[in-house]
């Protein structure tokens, strides 16, 4: 009897132990770039039932969000339906009657529980960016294009109020020096506002390519549209042979860009047109050789990627004249046709005209320009420069759009109106919001993405470094200037070394994740710590999406001294925690039994190279880097004169 009384007590035990176990709440780990402005979690999840109904309002403007959501069909083999107005719908996009001050035009309220998933905004904005939020909340595999077996599909029980920090969240696409198709510029928008982005900025126009029909002036794109194919290094190439075919390239019919205005406007998205002028017009000049201020401009083709722009000291000296003439009448003439039909296209209330890196040796030598200069009472070529941005300001406004250029517009003397987007740091975005001028944010040291990732030698090579956690500080409002006028940032994507998709998507990611919570978030909310654990977990989405992106992260960073011997000694450093260096000096290739780096390491004087990779939890998460023990010199020798 006592037998039966112990056993019966362990059962009871046992019963009353087991709802513990299965109530201990299951974790979780949100991971949604950018960052939103609160998040509560709650214990639960919802697992979305076989059959989803989905209420929303009517309307165009609800096309992508309710695609998204019928999406879900696809890898998750759920039923996905639509209805106007169901208060039993599994997912409720509402938007308020009355406005909510809090999350004004693009913010939203998003909250799931055991009834389901609720989506409040007061503009289909709102509910668009809610519902790419909810995406990342689902599993990773949500973003396959296939069926995915063996897969929870669950969205953990939390309460969200989001909204952004600037209305100004760009990336800059260079389609001039390589040409991406519309479908590839389409798919560049998909990804872009999946993380919050609202403006592309397409550089359309440059000295490799004139990228728009504009049908007053034909040659633009039959003659200006096309160079000779090259491929390698992008700016060291020769200059082309007069036999070589000129068929690479291509240009955007005005019916492509409606579908593109179109395709950008139904992901909330608007797109800023830029033709690059003064400079940048070698393309413009090759197709109307009379733009130009110089004889001869006749026989110029369209640049293939050889080198004529020298960058010294004393300013930019080209070798061949790639400007507009800013002393010829027929320019302003040309500009008018131009943005007559570029300002019919874009909606947008901008357009941007470049102004950036403008060689006015040609300038100099110009008998029209010294007239132009002594009729004006110009002293400078830079007051030469202002004195075109200024009539192609009135240009730009009498087509009832908004002047915008880089910063080189403040050289001579700003327009009146002008909007300045601040690439050369931060310098001169500072200057334009002292003198009452908005400002978009976008420097070098913060947010070009033609950059490198990681050490020259493993990334594709180009004269500067940006590694994602120096993107991830940037701030586009300094402390000395009025918040009110910077409306925003962005990042640029130069394409003189992209030649294709993949590497186009290799660039732009992780680094534009930095961006688009730099631009989102609250300033207080960011922690590179936090924000990089979800990096990774979107690294993860990314794998399943096949989109490609930059590994460079994970790569450690050289620095390297001489000593008093010559003896060279290396200190490497990683940019996330957590990570494990191993190293050799022998010429094999160091895994995780191999000597974990713990300080300075002195090179061995025989040594031709170190080798590197590195690890996290006894795996490999870096690329395997070699660097020559020449490099190594090299770099030392260029610390030490920097310091003298």
């Amino acid at each position: 009897m006592n037998k039966l009384k112990k056993v019966l007590g362990l059962l009871c035990c046992c019963a009353l132990s087991m709802p513990a176990f299965a109530q201990t709440p299951k974790e979780h780990h949100i991971a949604i770039i950018p960052e939103p402005v609160s998040i509560t979690q709650n214990e639960g999840e919802f697992v979305l039932p076989k059959y989803i109904v989905v209420s929303s309002p009517a309307g165009p403007e609800m096309k992508e969000a309710i695609a998204a959501l019928k999406g879900i069909s696809v890898p998750a083999g759920i039923h996905v339906s639509v209805s106007g107005n169901s208060p039993n719908a599994t997912i409720r996009l509402i938007l308020n009657k009355s406005a909510d001050t809090v999350i004004g035009n693009e913010g939203y309220y998003l909250s799931s529980g055991k009834k389901g998933i609720v989506i409040r905004a007061n503009k289909a904005a709102g509910l668009f960016y809610g519902v790419q939020t909810l995406l990342q909340l689902l599993p990773k595999e949500i973003l396959s294009n296939k069926h995915v077996e063996g897969v929870t599909w669950e969205v953990p029980y939390v309460d969200i109020t989001d909204y952004p920090r600037f209305k100004w969240r760009g990336l800059m696409f260079d389609v001039a020096r390589h040409f991406f198709t519309k479908a590839e510029v389409e798919q560049y928008i998909d990804h872009m506002a999946k993380y919050k982005y609202n403006l592309l900025h397409l550089h359309l126009t440059d000295d490799e390519g004139w990228r728009i029909e504009i049908k007053s002036l034909p040659r633009l794109t039959t003659v200006g549209a096309y160079n000779v194919k090259k491929v390698g290094y992008f700016g060291n190439f020769p200059a082309p042979k007069p036999d070589e075919a000129r068929n690479y390239g291509g240009f955007y019919t005005q019916d492509d860009i409606r579908e593109l205005v179109a395709y950008a406007k139904g992901h909330f998205m608007d797109i800023l047109p830029e033709i690059d002028v003064p400079g940048h017009s070698l393309a413009a000049v090759v197709a109307y050789p009379e733009l130009s201020c110089t004889p001869g401009a006749d026989h110029y083709q369209v640049r293939s990627g050889e080198q004529f722009m020298n960058f010294t000291k004393d300013g930019i000296k080209a070798g061949v004249d790639n400007t507009l003439c800013p002393a010829n009448p027929k320019v302003y003439v040309f500009l008018d046709k131009v943005l007559t039909e570029v300002a019919k296209l874009f909606p947008f209330g901008y357009i941007h005209m470049g102004g950036d890196e403008c060689a006015k040796n040609f300038w100099e030598k110009s008998d029209s320009v010294k007239a132009l200069m002594q009729r004006e009472g110009l002293k400078t070529q830079e007051e030469v420069q202002a004195y075109f941005e200024k009539k192609v300001e009135k240009i730009v406004e009498s087509k009832g759009k908004k002047f915008l250029g880089w910063d080189e517009i403040l050289e001579g003397g700003l327009a009146p109106d002008a909007i300045v987007m601040s690439w050369r740091g931060m310098k001169g975005g500072i200057q334009a919001a002292k003198m009452g001028h908005e400002v978009v944010m976008s420097p070098t040291d913060f947010a070009y993405l033609d950059y490198m990732q990681a050490d020259p030698i493993v990334e594709p090579r180009v004269y500067a470094t940006l590694r994602l956690s120096k993107a991830y500080k940037f701030d586009p409002v300094p402390d000395s200037v009025n918040s009110k006028l910077i409306i925003g940032g962005q990042a640029n994507l130069w394409t003189e070394q992209v030649y294709n998709v993949r590497h186009l998507e290799y660039m732009t990611w992780p680094r534009a994740f930095a961006i688009s919570e730099d631009l989102w978030s609250p300033k207080s909310k960011k922690n590179w710590d936090d924000f990089f654990g979800r990096v990774e977990k979107h690294f993860d989405r990314f794998n399943v999406a096949e989109i490609k992106y930059a590994p460079s992260v994970y790569d450690p960073i050289f620095t390297v001294h001489a000593m008093p011997d010559s003896t060279l000694q290396v200190t490497l450093e990683t940019e996330v925690k957590g990570l494990d260096i191993h190293y050799s000096f022998d010429n094999s290739y160091p895994d995780s039994f191999y000597p974990k780096y713990t300080s300075s390491l002195l090179v061995p004087k025989e040594a031709f190279q170190l080798r590197v990779i590195t690890y996290r939890d006894g795996k490999p998460v870096g690329r395997m880097l070699t660097i020559t023990q020449e490099e190594l010199k090299k770099r030392a020798f260029r610390r030490n004169y920097d310091d003298e």
